[in-house]
């Protein structure tokens, strides 16, 4: 699973995730874009947390 596909199945904008997780909009835009790539640990811990977000809804 990507940022992005976690990020939808979370129901977020990349606004919406910019505000809820602290992330700048620009830097989730470049990843899902590929012009930026995070750390893989980054990475595991942004989509475990859209995940959870996902399934509390």
């Amino acid at each position: 699973m990507t940022i992005r596909e976690a990020r939808i199945a979370a129901g977020l904008t990349q606004q919406e995730m910019s505000e809820k997780m602290e992330i700048p909009k620009r830097t989730i835009e470049d990843w899902e874009a590929g012009r930026r790539k995070c750390p893989s640990y980054v990475e595991r811990l942004v989509i475990n947390e859209l995940v959870l977000l996902a399934e509390s809804k």
